[in-house]
């Protein structure tokens, strides 16, 4: 959503450089730029999750690079090197998408917890991010395994999965699909759902 008023900004700025987007889910850029590490076809990488950032660096695959004004970012959102081989963009916390109308339709109650969702009345009601594409997916499943006593993760996973009606490639996309009625809960971020809510999305 953000990528044509970036570009049209950059290009502003930078009238002789026309960018050229490609654009997918965390899991397969990452595996993407690293199949390409011996003849690299990206100049930049933008928006790609810290965990990703952290293997391609490791792989010798970024360079150094200290943007203006970098003494006023928190030290925790950046490479620690004086020159930064990566600078935090952002940050993001999980979020339920639920949709009200289509939830009063059926019957199904809001969830108040992460537990809730594992309740037989969501069955079937659920959309998530596959953590094996989707960085959204992967930071979800991260979060439960380091928030959870030991062990506790895997089994609210397990459970979890018996609600999911399907994982998508995209972060964003269960909370879209939540947003249009497809869905009832659709597991995401909060980017796409305070922007599709303030869109008037129920």
């Amino acid at each position: 959503e953000q990528l044509a008023e970036l570009k049209q900004a950059f290009e502003a700025q930078q009238p002789a450089i026309r960018i050229k987007w490609v654009r997918d889910s965390t899991g397969v850029m990452t595996a993407r730029l690293l199949a390409e590490k011996a003849n690299p076809k990206a100049d930049v990488v933008w928006g790609l999750a810290a965990t990703s950032l952290l293997q391609l660096d490791k792989q010798g695959m970024l360079a150094a690079y200290a943007p203006k004004g970098l003494d006023k970012l928190d030290s925790r959102f950046r490479d620690s090197r004086a020159e930064p081989h990566w600078v935090g963009l952002d940050a993001f916390f999980s979020a339920l998408c639920f949709n009200k109308v289509e939830a009063e339709k059926q019957g199904i109650p809001a969830p108040t917890s992460w537990a809730d969702l594992t309740k037989p009345v969501y069955r079937g009601k659920i959309v998530m991010p596959n953590p094996a594409s989707s960085g959204t997916g992967f930071l979800s499943v991260a979060g439960w395994l380091q928030t959870m006593p030991q062990g506790a993760g895997w089994q609210y996973m397990d459970a979890l999965h018996q609600n999911i009606d399907r994982y998508t490639h995209s972060g964003s996309a269960p909370c879209k699909l939540a947003a249009s009625g497809e869905t009832v809960i659709g597991i995401s971020f909060d980017f796409p759902a305070t922007s599709l809510k303030a869109k008037g999305a129920p």
